[in-house]
């Protein structure tokens, strides 16, 4: 074609397609791999997981979250209501939510199981956890929770990460976000899986979100290898490996140096570090054998029935004696969502929870670590306080009045907080919703709003909100 006839679609054509095009093409990718990204006001420049001072001198530098999947209830636990006693089997005249229509009555049910006081503070709890009742006087309990989301993956999104949408970073990647880790030997944020599968939303309970996935929660297998692949193939172990590891993070510096900005190459980098530090100091961390037969019988690692939760609990309160900052203790898939047979399967998950959920509130604070350490239990929900299934006797979910406990930290102990209405439907007086919670959290850790806020392009995120959250000052100890 005569050079007269080019056109200028085919100059173009021509240009990028050809050999020309190409190395511009490259030249151009090679300048924006290099160029860091928008710096956005407040934003850090880089992500670790190095120490960090909070903002005010915090009460508590490390938790512990039981998270009992599936909603444990509240009625047959936590919350005795005489007149729910006075009135069963007479039908609740009230509106009421149900989730499982098909299986719903109007008929109210009062707790099998007896309630009497505990310590010296009086708590009223079920005969179903006499070993939550010797520890009362260190409890706080909470009887008006609230997140109003009747579905298990909403009302655990809402009280793990701020809010029933998924994909947000998780309670514990916001407080290693913030707060880093006193360790740099083992994870900064640990989850403890159950042998009976993941929970509801599966490794979304511990995930980052947006945060940088240095962030992420680390997973502890229920059963050995605890941690899989933590052993060198024996044909690199020693200098070898050191060698190899050395050469490895010099390309990675020098790689992250030419593309700036790059938060999951310098997660991958901190990962690389930490878990060949991991390779000895997690092994220690979790040998159970270090321990004495006493603690070994204080947790239930003598009873089958106790035996493996007990064991993670132990390793979580050896975790957070060598600095691990966050740490969450799952049950199995729906463990506690009794929507029939609760009068048989009720006690057999309090047998398994009850006395290690116990023994690490003791044991903690016989080592002096409560004063510091916040301990949660509770679900994402509580139960009805009608009948489900009347052939196989249930409760549906609940999530508009629920209980749960913590201790330490900064908490009140052998204190009761808030209630929910005559017959255990409706939280109603001194209501806490998760938003709360979270803000309650964050004052005893110390933190102020813009050390949990982080900037995207679509603007500054944070765990919680201060318009539509308040600190619930009435369960916290006074100074």
């Amino acid at each position: 074609m005569p050079a007269c006839c080019h056109s200028r679609r085919h100059f173009l054509s021509q240009q990028a397609f050809g050999l020309s095009g190409l190395a511009l093409h490259w030249l151009l990718a090679q300048d924006r791999a290099g160029a860091a990204p928008p710096a956005q006001p407040g934003q850090r420049e880089s992500f670790d997981l190095r120490p960090q001072a909070p903002a005010r001198p915090p009460r508590a530098t490390a938790m512990i979250s039981m998270f009992m999947q599936g909603g444990p209830s509240h009625l047959d636990l936590f919350d005795p209501k005489p007149e729910l006693a006075k009135r069963h089997l007479q039908d609740f005249a009230g509106d009421i939510k149900y989730d499982d229509v098909a299986g719903a009555s109007r008929k109210l049910f009062a707790s099998p199981w007896k309630f009497r006081n505990y310590g010296q503070c009086g708590m009223e709890l079920s005969e179903l956890l006499p070993c939550l009742g010797a520890i009362a006087d260190d409890v706080c309990l909470i009887r008006s929770m609230h997140t109003g989301v009747n579905n298990h993956e909403q009302s655990i999104n809402a009280l793990n990460t701020g809010d029933i949408l998924p994909g947000r970073p998780s309670l514990g990647a916001w407080v290693t976000y913030a707060l880093g880790c006193e360790t740099q030997n083992l994870p900064a944020y640990v989850a403890l899986t159950d042998p009976g599968g993941l929970s509801v939303g599966g490794v979304g309970n511990w995930q980052n979100g947006y945060l940088p996935s240095l962030y992420q929660g680390t997973v502890i297998r229920p059963q050995e290898p605890r941690i899989l692949n933590l052993d060198p193939p024996p044909e690199i172990a020693g200098a070898a490996q050191a060698s190899l590891l050395s050469y490895i993070e010099t390309l990675n510096r020098d790689h992250l140096a030419q593309h700036n900005g790059e938060w999951d190459l310098a997660a991958r980098i901190e990962s690389y570090q930490r878990a060949a530090r991991m390779q000895v100091a997690a092994k220690e961390a979790l040998d159970l054998s270090r321990e004495s037969a006493a603690i070994h019988r204080l947790y239930g690692l003598d009873d089958p029935a106790t035996q493996e939760y007990g064991a993670r609990c132990l390793i979580a309160r050896r975790l957070v004696e060598r600095g691990v900052r966050f740490v969450q203790i799952f049950t199995g898939n729906q463990t506690w969502d009794h929507h029939n047979g609760i009068v048989q399967s009720l006690p057999d998950i309090c047998r398994k929870t009850d006395k290690p959920a116990a023994a690490l509130v003791t044991d903690l604070k016989q080592r002096g670590l409560l004063d510091t350490t916040v301990v949660h239990w509770g679900g994402e929900m509580g139960r009805l306080p009608v009948i489900e299934n009347e052939k196989n006797i249930g409760r549906d979910h609940n999530t508009y009045g629920f209980s749960m406990w913590l201790a330490g930290g900064g908490f009140k102990g052998g204190y009761v907080h808030g209630a929910t209405d005559e017959v255990g439907h409706r939280a109603v007086h001194d209501v806490v919703t998760h938003r709360d919670y979270h803000a309650t959290l964050l004052q005893l850790l110390g933190l102020e709003q813009p050390q949990v806020t982080f900037f995207r392009p679509t603007g500054a995120e944070s765990l919680v909100d201060g318009s539509s959250s308040n600190v619930v000052a009435g369960i916290l100890k006074s100074g």
